[in-house]
């Protein structure tokens, strides 16, 4: 198992450049990437996004922040982000105008702003800049990956914790019921036999050995419980294997549920009862980890 909630990061200084690469995900029910770099490298945001789900992200919602402090400035000219430039006047015209403030707007004072700088580059070749990114993605990729196995092993101990805890629960149940069916049909053939002769009606013992034997058989939890250890041997199966288990886990998570709460509702026994609300309880914390599972 490996969790989605996780973060990692790398640096890398080298003699043009020093790139630093940061990677955190949460829980999201489908792969979503975001990735926010630079806007000279803006072109390699595709392949950064499919570079990390060939490395086996296939879940979570992902954010990858590149920077690149650049050391070496020859291959570029300064020039003004004219857009930019443009918005910042407009407000300050409006500050002065409709606040009536004085007006002390000199090129000094507006050139403090760095965001209306920008320097022009020449194209850069993607194969070219994707061979110093690469190197730096796939170390902030390890230390990510190796977070959300760490975290996805401490989550898998708590889930499988529980399971165990969820069968001795079930066996409970199991115990009980044995008992509970028996005693409770030899009380409902009793009461008709009861009602009948202070009715004065002759028992018709063919009909009443039916009709106990089809009520015992809509109160018994005999295939519920198999059902359930059906699911708890698949249960571990799954998260056992090597590929993205959540959203299996997650369906397990209802048809445990669906069976439990059949048994809630044939059993008519108040220890059952308490059993069955115990499990659901631990059932619905197993289901909230599983939401952090990939």
């Amino acid at each position: 198992m490996k969790s989605m909630t996780a973060f990692g990061r790398a640096v890398v200084e080298g003699e043009a450049r020093t790139v630093t690469v940061e990677i955190k995900s949460v829980n999201s029910r489908f792969f979503d990437a975001s990735v926010k770099l630079p806007r000279t490298y803006l072109f390699l945001e595709e392949r950064i996004k499919g570079h990390v789900q060939k490395k086996g992200i296939l879940r979570g919602k992902v954010d990858i922040f590149v920077s690149v402090e650049e050391k070496s400035r020859e291959d570029g000219a300064m020039a003004l982000d004219e857009g930019v430039l443009s918005s910042y006047l407009e407000c300050l015209y409006r500050l002065r105008d409709e606040y009536k403030l004085r007006d002390d707007i000199t090129v000094m004072s507006v050139a403090r702003q760095s965001d209306i700088f920008r320097r022009e580059r020449a194209a850069e070749d993607l194969d070219k800049a994707w061979e110093w990114l690469c190197p730096v993605l796939d170390a902030a990729l390890v230390d990510f990956v190796s977070m959300r196995e760490s975290e996805g092993a401490r989550i898998a101990a708590d889930i499988l914790a529980k399971l165990e805890g969820v069968k001795t629960l079930v066996s409970e149940i199991e115990e009980i019921s044995k008992k509970d069916t028996v005693g409770y049909r030899d009380k409902l053939e009793s009461r008709i036999r009861a009602i009948l002769g202070e009715a004065e009606v002759a028992v018709d013992e063919n009909r009443l050995l039916t009709e106990c034997a089809i009520w015992a058989d809509k109160v018994a939890i005999d295939e519920e419980l198999v059902r359930l250890r059906s699911h708890f041997d698949a249960f571990v199966q799954i998260a056992a294997l090597p590929e993205p288990s959540g959203r299996k886990l997650d369906f397990l998570m209802q048809e445990l549920n669906r069976e439990t709460n059949t048994i809630g509702s044939k059993a008519n026994n108040a220890a059952i009862a308490r059993l069955v609300v115990n499990i659901k309880g631990e059932l619905e914390k197993m289901r909230e980890q599983i939401q952090n599972i990939e």
